[in-house]
């Protein structure tokens, strides 16, 4: 029975915190530290700031009230399970491979009863300050407590569930029924914690924890201390997160160029990225003031990764999907039909969330520049609005909603110009109207993630995936059920052998990783040249592959594809999803393609195409390209062993190079024009002098475009291509300048050279600057320069500047 709800009586009901519900209520502070702890944690995984009577706050809390009337009503405590659709059972793990989802299906038991204490302590649920849920609440702690995560328990399936998962849910509903918990119950959750996660947890920076699994650890700990009043697991959880902040050179963690790397060898900044970026913000908001502050200066790194390592990989609301790792996968959910789809957008809000609170805790300058950047990328976000995003939490809906509405707040435009990650072979590419990213691997970053039965099939998104977006348009190409329907052989950019790969190929948690060193680039800040030596994956296939990232254009080559699979070898220029509909037009050298699908032709001779509403593609000198307009059928549990089997159905419009079967030193050629009409896309095809292919061979790749100024050049071996000459492996960009100067930007991408010489046959008066790895140079109707040891750059681009003569 639903208890009549008043005022006084709904903050009785939640321990009289110090919650800010939009009701302009706030109780005294305690003077009890650790019930003032308890009462921030309760704000801050509640929210504050908020009316329950306006929108979007009035129905998400509606819907949080159906959605724990459902869960309390199909409770059903027996051997084995909470729920008769999460199966907990303790299986044998040597015999019973499912153990990992057994173990899942316990800390989701967790999350539900979390759940419905959300829906006890909130405002405007249908369901606040109900005995009878209070009650199943109890009912179901009791439960799990007895029957799975007790101290006497020997875990199984999944660490995870049993250290950060289960904990974190269980230490939220212990905050949120503090009051309504007798001493035994809570003494109960509380050895169930310290067994499962003793303080060796967090003994050693290493293993499982790391990175943002060390940020879980320590918020586990913390919430261990606050509810049970000790402040010897506060201050170790405080303490446990200084390994955390230092920049890294290897394995997990933040690294100097931006890089943001979990589980040793996967780039990670939108996923467990997320993750750190958010566990950090509400652990340093709940010790903020207290007796164990998070004072160590390394937080600052923190603070500066924002801008540094997250704010490049956000474009209008969303984080790209090829720092997301096997997180792509997960779409709609067999388990809970429910559910909304997890896509780029959804991550995207998160973060943008977590910025928020982060900067509450940063400097006023830092906050302020924050709050604009999120104002902005909310405000672009059209195609998936981030306060009306269903799974959004309502702290985080909060939190945006406060920075809307907050007058003060000037949006900023999208940044522009080009970064490079050499630590995670990850570049992107921001212009205006536009922007790009580029996700590669070496042997120190894995092609793919695959792991617990996620992302079974994304074998070749580190082969050179070529992503874009545009500022109006194409936001939801990868969001719209684009992993479980696109061809996983023929992905934007990538060069692939048809060799049918298993799923999981290559083996779990990022193990798959090519032999080769040169993957790498160098840039201005502006454009950049960006290279991938190629080898496949399980496949023989080896390439030389170039981007150059210019104004309006990236500039695609590839040289020495070479392959015995047996198989064909694609290139894939472009693979646009065109939803649903499938509708685009599509133009190849002024004449329209048929619009029904499906369609194929080989395009011989063409000079250049066009889709619709998307950009165009020029092919410098003709080529045959192939086409192709289809519609796919997919689901999300083809790719992710927890994804519903809902058949989805996209159309894509598909252009490719067939290299044919074993390929011999075979290469390719193309401008992508994101965004370009046809009429531009024809215009430049038309300008035969614009771009010069000054090389693309096994040995070099380079271009030069001199109404830009620009030279770029990937010397997979030493040699003279143009106006330069190198004398090893390098990567060099040039931009000359209108203003009599030049700078030259050049990388050692295989982190190997201990000198180098590069020779610039131009007229040079002078150099004006240069890095301390700039050993000599000399000037006159040439320049060369003699850089000493670049292995210790890890990749990053040195700048030289000039003065011409």
């Amino acid at each position: 029975m639903t208890t009549p709800w008043s005022r006084r009586g709904f903050l009785t009901v939640c321990s009289g915190s110090a919650l800010a519900l939009g009701l302009g209520t706030r109780a005294s502070a305690a003077s009890d530290e650790f019930a003032t702890l308890r009462a921030r944690w309760r704000t801050l995984i509640l929210g504050e700031g908020f009316s329950a009577l306006t929108e979007p706050f009035r129905s998400r809390l509606a819907d949080l009230g159906t959605t724990a009337s459902r869960y309390r009503a199909t409770m059903a405590p027996t051997a084995g399970s909470l729920w008769p659709d999460l199966v907990y059972a303790d299986p044998d793990p040597d015999t019973d491979p499912e153990s990992v989802g057994h173990s899942g299906n316990m800390n989701t038991s967790y999350t539900r009863l979390s759940t419905l204490a959300q829906a006890y302590c909130q405002p405007g649920t249908g369901l606040t300050g109900d005995t009878g849920l209070r009650d199943a609440i109890l009912t179901g702690l009791e439960h799990l407590h007895d029957d799975v995560y007790n101290a006497g328990r020997t875990w199984y399936g999944n660490w995870y569930s049993w250290q950060i998962g289960a904990p974190q849910a269980l230490l939220d509903v212990c905050v949120l029924m503090y009051d309504a918990l007798q001493g035994a119950r809570i003494a109960g959750c509380l050895a169930a914690v310290d067994h499962f996660v003793p303080d060796s947890a967090v003994g050693s920076y290493s293993g499982t924890s790391t990175g943002a699994n060390r940020v879980d650890l320590c918020r586990v700990l913390a919430l261990r201390g606050v509810v049970g009043a000790s402040a010897a697991k506060v201050a170790l959880a405080r303490d446990a997160l200084s390994p955390v902040f230092p920049y890294v050179t290897s394995g997990d963690g933040l690294y100097a160029d931006g890089s943001f790397v979990q589980h040793t060898t996967v780039p990670y900044t939108g996923s467990y990225g997320s993750v750190l970026l958010g566990g950090l913000g509400l652990l340093f908001a709940l010790l903020a003031g207290s007796s164990w502050e998070v004072t160590d200066p390394g937080r600052q790194i923190v603070f500066d990764a924002v801008e540094h390592a997250w704010a490049p990989f956000l474009y209008n609301g969303l984080v790209m999907d090829g720092v997301a790792g096997r997180a792509v996968s997960r779409g709609l959910s067999a388990a809970d039909p429910k559910q909304i789809q997890q896509d780029d957008h959804v991550r995207g809000h998160s973060v943008l969330g977590s910025i928020v609170l982060l900067g509450q805790g940063a400097s006023a300058a830092e906050n302020a520049r924050w709050r604009a950047l999120v104002k902005g990328w909310m405000r672009r976000d059209h195609y998936s609005p981030p306060l009306a995003d269903p799974v959004l939490s309502l702290p985080h809906l909060a939190r945006l909603k406060g920075v809307q509405d907050d007058g003060s707040v000037t949006a900023v435009a999208e940044p522009t110009g080009h970064r490079l990650f050499p630590s995670m072979a990850r570049a992107t590419h921001r212009r205006p109207g536009w922007a790009a990213a580029l996700s590669m691997a070496d042997r120190r970053i894995t092609y793919y993630e695959t792991g617990n039965g996620e992302n079974l099939r994304g074998w070749h998104t580190g082969s050179g995936m070529l992503y874009w977006w545009g500022d109006t348009f194409g936001n939801g190409q990868y969001s719209d059920a684009f992993w479980p329907t696109v061809d996983p052989y023929r992905l934007p950019g990538t060069t692939v052998s048809r060799k049918a790969l298993a799923d999981a190929a290559g083996g779990d948690w990022g193990a798959p990783k090519p032999d080769v060193s040169w993957v790498g680039g160098a840039t201005d800040g502006r454009r950049a040249a960006v290279g991938q030596y190629l080898k496949g994956l399980q496949s023989t296939l080896v390439a030389k592959k170039s981007w150059f990232f210019l104004d309006d254009a990236v500039v695609c080559l590839g040289a020495g594809i070479t392959c015995t699979d047996g198989t064909a070898v694609e290139t894939t220029v472009e693979n646009r999803n065109l939803g649903p509909a499938g509708g685009a037009p599509f133009t190849v050298d002024g004449r329209a393609a048929p619009a029904s699908s499906p369609w194929s032709a080989t395009l011989t001779g063409a000079k250049w195409a066009h889709i619709g509403g998307h950009g165009g593609c020029v092919f410098p000198g003709g080529a045959t390209v192939r086409a192709l307009r289809d519609a796919r059928d997919g689901s999300w549990g083809t790719i992710n062993k927890g994804g519903s089997g809902t058949v989805l159905n996209r159309t894509y419009l598909t252009l490719y190079v067939d290299h044919g079967t074993d390929p011999a030193n075979a290469s390719y050629s193309y401008l992508l024009l994101p965004g370009a009409t046809a009429a531009r896309t024809q215009a430049r095809a038309s300008d035969a002098n614009w771009l010069t292919v000054l090389a693309n061979t096994n040995n070099q790749q380079g271009v030069a475009v001199t109404s830009l100024g620009f030279t770029g050049v990937n010397f997979w071996l030493g040699g003279t291509v143009g106006t330069l000459t190198a004398s090893d492996p390098c990567c060099v960009m040039i931009s000359e300048r209108q203003d009599g100067t030049a700078v030259i930007a050049v990388s050692d991408p295989m982190r190997m050279r201990t000198s180098l010489t590069l020779t610039w046959r131009r007229a040079v008066a002078a150099v004006t600057s240069a890095p301390a790895t700039l050993a000599s140079a000399a000037t006159g109707t040439s320049l060369t320069l003699a850089f000493g040891d670049l292995t210790a750059t890890a990749g990053a681009t040195q700048r030289v500047t000039v003065g011409l003569g």
